[in-house]
């Protein structure tokens, strides 16, 4: 018996390493789908509700895209919350100058076409751009003098106009009396005006920009400059062009300017940060939830007026990432996104950073951030935000309608969506 017991001994002593091995084979690995960690996709979901438990967010949606699949989407919080109504990830936003990449994909199909070329002059198609005009000095010692160019299509694109959103001291009581700057609620609204977007452009012409075309670059109303030269370059309305030849096509079902009556009640409602950085909703109008709903619905901003949900933006940000195409669709070629995404204005954009800027249409990012060098992307003033890592293959969407917004969500997003990339690419 004891010999038995013995050689048995020995032989157990003999299996277990085989044993091991094989529960080590057989047990659960982590879950990675498509090179992210599942388990720390979840952290974001304890990110976001934390800052809705604090009242620092109504709601949002997030998605997160890898090889033009996506890996997360989640919807937290309320849509509405005075109503009860929770957010769903089909929810419509308005993106605000989310618009804008939108905007340039539309002139840049037109350049594609020969009917726009991007050293036009702008006055070429708003003759009212032939003599614009700068101011120096101050509010109070200002001096206004002829520009010592004509604007281009190119100055446009890159934000290198020198036209503003008119709240500069300088120029701000000149744009109020005419509809803009202070008086177009926080400088880029126009959704309220019962005008076409060209008669309020060719008023802008009249005003006194705030630096010469390419000498820095100025975030304003350039954008909405080019929706009316889609206008009058392609011959029919920019919100048909926008909704025919790009919406439509990318089969983006929900963006538009204006929302239609029958998808409403998805329209987030836009909320804003107080003092202590807690939400209170908005108020009605151009500062709070605007006219997308009930309004004139005759001014487009091609800067900053399209609403959108997470899902439909994804497919126009792959379409880009794609080199210009979806599904089967071309919508650009890949020499145009290439020049849409990468720096055109050398260090107007950033003087410190030699790979950031800005090209035609998109920011572009340089070495000091979470994702790649060259990831491209820009954001909403309703506090959304979208990257795209073209090394990666990664599009993170962060969709919120909070203004103004105190809170850094937006921002920490990111970071957290590429914490839970552990298979990057080599």
């Amino acid at each position: 018996m004891r010999r038995t017991t013995r050689l048995s001994a020995i032989l157990a002593l003999a299996f277990a390493p085989m044993q091991l091995s094989a529960q080590i084979a057989n047990a659960p690995s982590p879950a990675i789908r498509s090179g992210f960690d599942v388990a720390r996709l979840a952290r974001i979901d304890r990110f976001l509700q934390r800052y809705v438990d604090r009242n620092e967010m109504a709601g949002a949606v997030a998605l997160v895209l890898h090889d033009g699949r996506p890996v997360y989407e989640r919807a937290v919080g309320w849509a509405d919350k005075e109503s009860g109504r929770r957010m769903a990830t089909d929810a419509i936003f308005r993106i605000a100058s989310q618009s804008k990449a939108i905007t340039s994909t539309a002139i840049l199909m037109l350049v594609e076409e020969g009917d726009i070329a991007l050293t036009d002059p702008v006055s070429r198609f708003i003759p009212q751009f032939a003599h614009t005009t700068v101011a120096t000095g101050s509010d109070t010692a200002r001096v206004i003098a002829k520009a010592n160019r004509e604007i281009t299509i190119r100055d446009l694109l890159t934000h290198t106009s020198g036209i503003s959103y008119g709240t500069d001291p300088i120029v701000a009581s000149l744009y109020s009396e005419k509809g803009l700057g202070p008086s177009a609620g926080w400088g880029w609204y126009t959704a309220d005006k019962n005008e076409p977007i060209c008669t309020t452009m060719e008023r802008l012409a009249t005003l006194p920009f705030v630096a010469q075309p390419r000498e820095k670059f100025v975030y304003g109303y350039s954008i909405d400059v080019l929706g009316c030269v889609v206008e009058r370059a392609s011959g029919i309305p920019f919100d048909e062009f926008v909704r025919t030849r790009i919406t439509g096509p990318l089969g983006m079902q929900d963006t538009f300017f204006f929302i239609p009556p029958d998808k409403r009640q998805r329209l987030v409602t836009v909320y804003m940060s107080d003092s202590a950085n807690h939400i209170r909703r908005a108020p009605e109008g151009p500062k709070g939830q605007g006219n997308y709903v009930e309004g004139p619905r005759r001014n487009f901003s091609g800067g900053a007026g399209l609403l959108s949900t997470a899902r439909d933006y994804g497919r126009f940000l792959q379409m880009i990432a794609n080199g210009g195409q979806l599904d089967g669709v071309r919508i650009l070629s890949p020499n145009t996104v290439r020049q849409m995404t990468m720096n055109q204005v050398g260090s107007l954009f950033n003087a410190w950073d030699p790979v950031a800027g800005f090209g035609l249409g998109f920011g572009i990012d340089g070495a000091t951030g979470v994702a790649s060098a060259g990831t491209y992307g820009w954001g909403g003033a309703y506090g959304s935000m979208y990257k795209v890592d073209p090394k990666e293959h990664v599009i993170v969407i962060f969709m919120m309608n909070q203004l103004p917004n105190q809170s850094d969500v937006n921002a920490k997003f990111q970071t957290l969506a590429y914490q839970a990339l552990v298979e990057p690419r080599m």
